[in-house]
């Protein structure tokens, strides 16, 4: 098999998650602070992107971060650009690791309309999507989010959505499609019901070959998803955490039937820039098995 082949096996039959580690932009500063490293650690963006690097390759060189639980890793560009012990980043994810790469392509968001903020204009996709292909990394992610059960809103974000994610499958890639329903939306089971329709509204109206994968937040309603999950046009079917602590989005992830996670914040959880490489495994190594462990129901 082909690694492209490889990879598509892997991400639809193997155990294990999607770890995000994605942050970039106005999230680095807040994300590095939980880490335990203040502004006074950089001057500009290029420093604060190196420090930011040191911690991901920290994670991703731990023994305790593997393909045998770990499905794939959600990069931005900035990390897809640099290299881990001597290698690109995409490289040692898949040759070392046995993890398979994402990028995360958009641009943020625009602002909110009727209840929902769909994505910015992503200037120059086909050239980012072709420097990714040539990096060896195997799909993308993007994010917009629902924080109204408003149905055109919620139509507006998904209709997007897969606009693009047909551009990315054309250009040989697998999208990640990231319809985020807000934690904090005043009536979050309305919207997801609403979400729900318009995703298998778009799915059905894939041909055969067009592959997506779908990152959604976890539902009011156990297993809401599961007809997504079953999709034949479906690689798999992930889960943000979304605010929610590791222990809570474990919680509601063991009740989705065949979800698995892809955590960001929630799998970096108590890790520190000062702990010891000992407990810094350990304390990643819990982290991995806690929520792999509620990934594989």
């Amino acid at each position: 098999m082909s690694n492209n082949e490889q990879q598509l096996d892997k991400i639809k039959t193997a155990p294990g998650f999607i770890a995000a580690l994605d942050q970039s932009g106005g999230s680095t500063p807040k994300a590095l602070g939980l880490y335990g490293v203040t502004p006074d650690a950089w001057s500009n963006d290029d420093e604060m992107f190196s420090v930011v690097h040191e911690m991901r390759t920290r994670i991703m060189t731990s023994p305790s971060f593997g393909g045998d639980r770990i499905l794939g890793a959600i990069l931005f560009e900035n990390t897809m650009d640099r290299e881990v012990e001597g290698q690109s980043t995409a490289s040692y994810l898949w040759n070392v690791k046995n993890v398979v790469p994402f990028l995360k392509v958009d641009k943020g968001l625009a602002d909110e309309v009727d209840g929902a903020q769909v994505m910015n204009p992503i200037p120059d996709l086909d050239a980012l999507l072709a420097k990714a292909k040539a990096a060896g990394i195997f799909g993308t992610k993007m994010r917009s989010v629902i924080k109204q059960a408003n149905a055109e809103g919620i139509k507006a974000v998904v209709d997007q959505q897969f606009d693009v994610g047909r551009q990315i499958v054309a250009a040989g890639l697998v999208p990640i499609i990231e319809p985020e329903v807000d934690i904090h939306c005043p009536d979050k089971a309305a919207a997801e019901d609403i979400l729900h329709a318009a995703i298998m509204d778009q799915l059905n109206n894939l041909s055969a070959d067009e592959v997506v994968m779908l990152k959604l937040t976890l539902p009011e309603q156990d297993n809401l998803y599961a007809d997504c999950v079953a999709h034949s046009n479906v690689a798999r079917v992930v889960a943000l955490s979304g605010g929610y602590s590791r222990d809570e989005a474990n919680d509601r992830l063991s009740r989705q039937n065949g979800m698995v996670a892809s955590f960001s914040r929630a799998l970096s959880e108590g890790l520190n820039v000062n702990q010891s490489a000992e407990d810094y495994d350990a304390m990643l190594d819990a982290s991995i098995g806690s929520i792999a462990a509620a990934s594989a129901t």
